[in-house]
């Protein structure tokens, strides 16, 4: 293999990776982090590769594996090796590695760096209000520390549920470079005994990636700004196991224009919803590319192979980068203009929106209410927009009270952004039940979703039209209706969070 010096360490080829978790949507900073990490492999020669961290069996699902796989794709970023390619190192889903993480705990077990904890949820929600009540520090107090060996190998003999946690200093601190930032200092007294293996088998995110980093030969870790205070407890794994530790680099966090770290209550963040909506994969990577990091000459516009050839993670600015989708819009429409000839805008319209695929469904929806084809637009035109262009005139209800119609359509909300089978039949019994459960008559939850979604009170059936606009774009429209009627504040949400967790 090739070798060559960052700053003064000797290394093999670069490596580096991303892993994101299928629980959701693909977000746009999983692609922010990606990008900045496929642009730093290729900056120097090395490979990148993508590695799904799977180990949240209940919330991880295939549909939103596959949702990553094709989002990041769309947008121009490859991988060498990953879960659906191969390579030498695979598996590259930790589902699929379990074996192998039991054997490594089990290693720090008998080297003396890690112990079993019988603790129960109840007994450590017990400790927890004890140190809120008496304001101690919140975190795990080493009861496990002190069962004797016969303790524990009574307990395991008998079959008591357990859990495999990291012993951690008590005294002194952790001082670790980052690429960015400099020397980090972190006081041990503020790491927690972290659980490497949880009583499931499975293991935790700490030790999964650790161990999956090593095997996987990655040499530089670059990452959001939010694991920084996890990096001692991956530095300490390193020389419990005597491997040598990647290089660490810590992004900034992606932001809203108010500062406020980058959420989809106050900005889409699925990256389907941008390519729903009709942006073009390039002008969405090269917005991306502008997250933190600028082009030596300071342009606005690039391309892909532009920013591979002249990347310098260097540049990244520790601000908070804004991602702004007014900014967005602009460079797209930029794209749009001036590399987009007329005969490839009609195809890529086309082939968004404007094809048999799409209006195949819509057809059988609007068939019956058109007299001609002059009627189609206005009555399916919702199809092929945005936002609906709405007011929060059109979203009242003279008979139900506001608030409760508020708190119903964002609980409607919590339950639909929960749902990863997005069909009809679950997504009318999802309506349904939130309206019953909130004492609100269906019709009338109906009757806002439906201007909400289409943005008119009379058109074709609300709920097939949530199925065929997809649940990135269903979602943002929910989403604008509540913050078109008040958006809850914190204090307010916290109240309605603990609330909708009891129905």
């Amino acid at each position: 293999m090739p070798l060559f010096v960052i700053g003064l360490k000797l290394t093999m080829t670069v490596r580096t990776r991303i892993a994101p978790s299928p629980t959701g949507d693909p977000h746009l900073g999983t692609a922010y982090i990606a990008l900045f990490n496929l642009a730093f492999a290729r900056q120097h020669g090395g490979e990148f590769i993508l590695r799904i961290e799977d180990t949240d069996q209940q919330r991880s699902t295939p549909e939103s594996e596959q949702a990553i796989l094709d989002s990041l794709r769309w947008l121009g970023i490859e991988w060498a090796e990953g879960p659906d390619i191969g390579g030498p190192y695979g598996p590259y889903r930790q589902s699929e590695r379990g074996s192998i993480y039991q054997d490594y705990a089990q290693q720090l077990v008998r080297d003396g760096h890690a112990f079993y904890c019988f603790a129960t949820s109840e007994e450590l929600d017990e400790l927890r209000r004890y140190q809120t009540e008496n304001k101690l520090p919140i975190g795990y107090d080493g009861r496990g520390l002190d069962l004797s060996t016969e303790e524990v190998q009574a307990r395991l003999e008998a079959g008591d549920p357990y859990v495999i946690r990291m012993k951690i200093p008590s005294q002194g601190s952790c001082k670790f470079n980052d690429m960015l930032r400099g020397e980090i200092e972190i006081e041990w007294s503020q790491v927690d005994m972290q659980v490497l293996l949880k009583n499931d088998g499975l293991p935790t995110y700490h030790l999964a990636n650790v161990v999956d980093d090593h095997l996987m030969g990655i040499t530089h870790v670059l990452r959001g700004e939010e694991w920084i205070n996890s990096a001692p407890k991956h530095i300490l794994l390193y020389q419990y196991f005597g491997w040598d530790m990647p290089e660490l680099c810590h992004l900034p966090l992606l932001r809203n224009p108010d500062k406020s770290k980058l959420s989809k209550r106050k900005n889409p963040t699925s990256i389907l919803y941008y390519q729903r909506m009709g942006y073009l994969p390039e002008a969405m990577l090269n917005y991306l590319g502008r997250m933190g990091w600028s082009m030596p000459d300071e342009r606005e516009k690039f391309t892909r192979q532009e920013m591979f050839e002249h990347f310098d993670i260097q540049r990244v600015s520790l601000g908070g980068p804004i991602f702004d989708q007014e900014k967005l819009s602009w460079l797209n429409g930029m794209w749009l203009r001036e590399d987009i000839s007329d005969a490839e805008f009609m195809q890529r319209m086309q082939s968004w929106a404007v094809n048999s695929d799409y209006l195949a469904p819509v057809v059988p929806l609007i068939k019956p209410r058109v007299e001609k084809f002059s009627d189609v637009i206005p009555l399916a035109g919702f199809f092929l927009s945005g936002m609906p262009d709405i007011s929060s005139d059109d979203l009242v209800n003279s008979k139900v009270d506001n608030d409760l119609l508020r708190k119903t359509l964002q609980f409607t909300l919590w339950h639909l952004e929960a749902l990863r089978s997005w069909d009809k039949d679950d997504i009318f019994a999802i309506c349904k039940s939130m309206a019953q459960s909130m004492e609100v008559k269906p019709k009338d939850l109906f009757a806002l979703l439906f201007v909400a979604i289409t943005g008119n009170a009379n058109s074709v059936s609300v709920f097939d039209a949530m199925v065929i606009l997809g649940p990135d774009l269903s979602r943002a429209r929910l989403r604008h209706a509540l913050q078109l009627m008040g958006t809850p504040s914190k204090k307010e949400a916290k109240r309605w969070d603990k609330e909708y967790r009891t129905l």
